[in-house]
């Protein structure tokens, strides 16, 4: 078991910065040995952010190969845009490295294979560092399908559902125009469900995905593309944006219906580019004995704030208790714990819960709790879906990357940040 964990981290933009900001320089197991950025005044910002707290200094590189070419470095962490994702992925695990990349998607499913052709090459974990399996929520939702209360599930709902031209798409983190955010450039070049992992990560494990169960097909429906360009039309600020006459091809609406061997169903909703009144991933569990689902205030610390409710078979219809009410019996152990601690990033825990999940993996040298299985099968739905959409929503056979092993698989690690089991864990602290 190592004591510390030295970490590699690539890529400085928003995400990648603030969880060098709140999350990795503030884990004591946790030394961050180089940061790379092709954007110099990325490079040059996480040189004040070191000199203002006086934290140990790591090696700054432009170049991400370098980072890989260190002996002393023992995971990377990628959070790059998009596109890089796989490539440096590929590159970290031939390098022997633990490898923890941020949610996006593949391009095409040649990059899901050479990513598990580097796996076996290697046994270099991939983790998707899919917070959102770490919400409170899913979790909450996670230990009731364990333990029986929604009966045999039968549907699951969710989606990425957050306004996003005022606060993303072309503004930075502090409100100023942004002009080549990299995922505008997603919406002006594909049409297909970009963002499907925040819903589809924490569902994929409540139905037991590639351990016993596997997605069989996809259709995916995408309607007319109109909120982004009818956004810039009505903010004179954009006129000299690069993208001002563009045809994005993104359509507004996506929905994608999965079909899974054990004869569930899963339906997935992009809505991202038209106006709706808050943030929602829309979490639905469907069973034969009960129904959950969580509607908004996701990032409400406090329970009492958050909107959702629970309905177990025999409550009176009409009457089902508030989603703060069942927490407070059927919370997940973590939860049990983050109630005594502080966690700072900006997502009320989650990115903290998730990042610690793969350090406790690389300290003690096991899988890690979204391996590579998972990671691929979330990384293809992009791809299959710009495919499926393009067939006027016809259906498309979903690669099972596990080759037949999710019938026959290793039986997963009762550890404390498993998403396959409960387990509580009071000697491996959340915050170290």
């Amino acid at each position: 078991m190592k004591s510390c964990v030295n970490v590699g981290l690539i890529g400085l933009g928003r995400r990648g910065f603030s969880l060098l900001e709140y999350c990795l320089t503030k884990m004591r197991d946790v030394c961050v040995t180089a940061v790379c950025d092709t954007d110099a005044e990325a490079l040059d910002r996480a040189r004040a952010f070191y000199l203002k707290t006086g934290a140990q200094t790591p090696l700054f590189v432009s170049d991400y190969r370098q980072i890989l070419k260190e002996p002393a470095v023992d995971c990377v962490v990628i959070a790059t845009s998009w596109n890089m994702h796989s490539q440096i992925a590929v590159d970290s695990m031939r390098a022997g490295k633990y490898t923890a990349v941020e949610v996006g998607c593949a391009y095409d499913l040649s990059e899901c294979w050479e990513l598990l052709a580097a796996y076996k090459a290697t046994g270099a974990p991939l983790m998707m560092l899919e917070n959102c399996c770490y919400g409170r929520f899913e979790l909450m939702a996670l230990r009731m399908a364990k333990e029986g209360k929604f009966g045999e599930i039968v549907h699951c709902s969710g989606g990425y559902m957050h306004y996003l031209p005022r606060n993303e798409l072309f503004a930075n983190g502090e409100g100023r125009l942004d002009t080549k955010h990299y995922r505008l450039l997603e919406y002006a070049h594909r049409n297909c469900e970009q963002y499907p992992t925040h819903e589809f990560g924490p569902i994929a494990k409540i139905l037991g995905i590639n351990r016993g169960n596997r997605i069989m097909t996809l259709a995916s429906f995408a309607s007319k593309s109109r909120g982004i360009a009818d956004y810039m039309d009505s903010h004179p600020e954009l006129d000299e944006h690069p993208l001002r006459h563009y045809a994005f091809r993104q359509g507004d609406i996506v929905n994608t219906i999965l079909t899974c061997e054990n004869g569930e169903t899963v339906l997935l909703e992009l809505d991202t580019t038209i106006p709706r009144p808050f943030y929602s991933r829309g979490c639905t569990i469907r069973g034969t004995k009960g129904f959950a689902m969580e509607h908004s205030g996701l990032f409400n610390r406090n329970a009492n704030d958050r909107v959702g409710w629970v309905y177990l078979e025999g409550m009176k219809e009409g009457k089902a208790p508030s989603l703060s009410e069942y927490m407070a019996a059927h919370d997940h152990p973590i939860y049990e714990e983050c109630e005594a601690n502080s966690l700072e990033d900006s997502h009320s825990g989650i990115d903290w819960l998730v990042l610690r999940a793969f350090i406790e993996a690389v300290k003690a040298g096991t899988q890690t709790p979204i391996d590579v299985y998972d990671t691929l099968t979330m990384m293809a739905i992009a791809p299959l879906s710009a495919a499926s959409i393009a067939r006027g929503g016809a259906p498309v056979d979903f690669p099972d990357f596990t080759q037949g092993r999710y019938l026959r698989r290793e039986p997963p690690l009762a550890t404390k940040y498993s998403l396959d089991l409960i387990v509580k864990d009071p000697d491996t602290p959340i915050v170290p």
